[in-house]
């Protein structure tokens, strides 16, 4: 199980520092903690400017890797992804109850 934790109204997890999130409509997040690279990424429809990410994915199942923003822009303009806000980030996530109390 992985570790959340809230410091000085930063979130980590497993003692990583989420440096930007998002959310979807269906329980999926993303939570970025580095950026690995910047460049053209090709989508299908030619080469897009784009950051890759590294962080953590709360999706069908929970994992480290890699993820590109570009994508995710895909999905924020049609309404299904949004960034989470900073200040919000600290209780973000699909976390079980007992770490919401301990």
């Amino acid at each position: 199980m992985n570790k959340f934790e809230s410091r000085e109204g930063k979130l980590f997890i497993d003692g990583k520092k989420v440096i930007k999130g998002w959310e979807s409509f269906n329980g999926w997040y993303w939570f970025a903690t580095e950026i690995q690279d910047e460049g053209l990424v090709d989508l299908g429809d030619g080469d897009v400017e784009t950051k890759i990410y590294f962080g953590f994915v709360q999706g069908f199942d929970s994992e480290w890797g890699s993820f590109c923003e570009a994508e995710l822009d895909e999905m924020i303009a049609k309404n299904k992804v949004w960034e989470i806000p900073q200040k919000a980030l600290e209780y973000s996530g699909r976390r079980d109850w007992y770490e919401r109390i301990f």
